[in-house]
């Protein structure tokens, strides 16, 4: 339900309706994380639940962002580091390094994000449709973005897309 309300306001955002700029309508929430001087977020309703780094069995013959699979409470999960997915150099890990769960109709997935920030309501006016150029979001892995209040945007990650792109 919440997701076709958001997509219901970026395609307003999007067709340039003026209505839309004046309503501040709470949407939902995300769950905001940083990659490096970035920060993303992804729809409350997709996570499961943080948890901090802990040892990864390595699998072997797959892509080099799928770092292997965790065992979370006799469920294998698959683990993505999102900062060598988006192709940014990896650093180590650091105290602040944790494992966001993820889940979609039954698929879960684990993501490796450098820090947790926060969790934040949506509103309609901080919506914004990602960039039509496809090499903006040549990947589509962003869903829309937020605009906040200090001029910083939030990429808002397509959750269905990025296990979609790990199955």
């Amino acid at each position: 339900m919440t997701n076709d309300v958001i997509r219901e306001a970026v395609a307003k955002q999007q067709s340039g309706d003026r209505k839309l700029a004046a309503e501040n309508t709470i949407l939902g929430k995300v769950m905001t994380f940083n990659i490096g001087d970035q920060v993303y977020g992804i729809e409350i309703q997709y996570v499961i639940e943080i948890i901090e780094m802990t040892h990864i069995t390595k699998v072997p013959h797959v892509p080099n962002y799928i770092k292997g699979i965790i065992n979370v409470r006799s469920k294998v999960v698959p683990i993505v580091d999102i900062r060598t997915r988006f192709g940014k150099p990896e650093i180590p890990y650091t105290s602040r390094t944790c494992i966001i769960t993820l889940s979609l109709n039954d698929v879960s997935v684990g993501i490796i994000v450098d820090s947790v920030a926060d969790v934040e309501d949506i509103h309609t006016s901080d919506i914004s449709a990602t960039p039509q150029s496809r090499n903006v979001n040549e990947n589509d892995f962003i869903q829309y973005m937020i605009r906040s209040e200090n001029n910083t945007t939030k990429l808002i990650l397509d959750v269905a897309k990025l296990l979609d792109e790990e199955e």
